[in-house]
């Protein structure tokens, strides 16, 4: 799968320490579920980036390569795993107008939503009674968090997830058929036999 978006409300608080200005919350929430489209959800497994929290992440506005936040490289993102998501906390440089811009908006409760993007290493799919599909991410490789205006899915991350669910479902159909035709195969065979006899 390729680089992927998911987006959630966030729980961001601002606070100054000293001359530091701070924005910090959940990026991401374990065990719950994440509606992709109708019929269509996810889910994050406790320990799904803890593979990855030492690759160089950004924090950036809105997916924007160009308005970079805070990177873990260089100390200004901080990012950890607890028992209930991903953690975050990016250090706002104070001579960075973007920056700053972005803190009072969260501060005043304009921004308060998350996204990240990555790549998922490994996933289970559950396919329920009701036809809908579920997916929990395991591990994923993680590139960058993103502070956000308007987070949603991106067309493209529903049209791979619909692909993937119509293959799993024609896999599943084509599965019963041949079922199917072992049966009836099998059905003519114990009923010649049972004339032979």
């Amino acid at each position: 799968m390729n680089r992927t978006v998911r987006s959630i409300p966030s729980e961001f608080s601002t606070r100054e320490d000293g001359d530091s200005h701070i924005i910090e919350g959940y990026f991401a929430v374990f065990n719950s579920n994440y509606e992709i489209a109708p019929g269509m959800s996810e889910s994050i497994a406790p320990g799904a980036f803890s593979n990855t929290l030492s690759n160089d992440v950004r924090a950036l506005i809105n997916h924007d390569t160009t308005l970079v936040l805070g990177r873990t490289k260089a100390n200004t993102l901080q990012l950890r795993e607890t028992e209930r998501g991903l953690w975050g906390r990016i250090d706002i440089n104070p001579n960075d107008v973007d920056a700053m811009n972005l803190y009072e908006r969260v501060k005043r409760g304009d921004v308060d939503q998350c996204s990240f993007g990555f790549n998922i290493r490994s996933q289970d799919t559950d396919i329920r009674d009701d036809g809908s599909v579920h997916w929990t991410i395991k591990d994923v490789e993680l590139f960058e968090v993103s502070c956000c205006t308007f987070p949603a899915y991106e067309e493209t991350n529903i049209a791979a997830r619909a692909a993937e669910r119509d293959d799993i479902k024609k896999r599943e159909s084509e599965a019963w058929r041949e079922r199917m035709k072992a049966r009836l195969h099998n059905g003519i065979k114990s009923a010649d036999a049972a004339e032979e006899n």
